[in-house]
């Protein structure tokens, strides 16, 4: 199996080691969710260089209330620690390849310096 189940307890650690990891937030009565695994598996399965964690919202309810999870699946793309793409909805492959494709030509430190912008014109 390509993709990896997180918890409360591997979560900040998953997110921490590795520089890009891709969330997919789903429930098993999801009908939705079920037709995007295998989807979200063959990506998995083209991009190994990558991390694709999935988070069960009924066994992980903490998790997702932390994230603020309303709606499933959500898609989540974790890049450096900071979240670059979060997202509900089932992706057709063609547009999961090519939102796995922007987000790796984004330049980090045009993002970081984006975010401390804005907190700077909000404080």
């Amino acid at each position: 199996m390509a993709t990896v189940e997180l918890t409360k307890e591997n979560f900040d650690r998953t997110v921490s080691d590795n520089p890009f990891v891709l969330i997919d937030f789903w429930a098993g009565w999801c009908r939705p969710c079920l037709q995007f695994a295998p989807v979200y598996e063959k990506a998995a399965e083209d991009n190994p260089d990558l991390v694709f964690g999935k988070v069960d919202t009924e066994a992980q309810q903490e998790l997702a209330a932390a994230f603020g999870i309303t709606s499933i699946p959500t898609l989540m793309i974790v890049r450096d620690q900071v979240a670059v793409f979060a997202q509900p909805g089932a992706l057709p492959e063609a547009a999961l390849t090519d939102l796995i494709m922007q987000a790796r030509a984004l330049d980090m430190d045009e993002v970081r310096a984006k975010i401390a912008a804005a907190g700077e014109e909000r404080g």
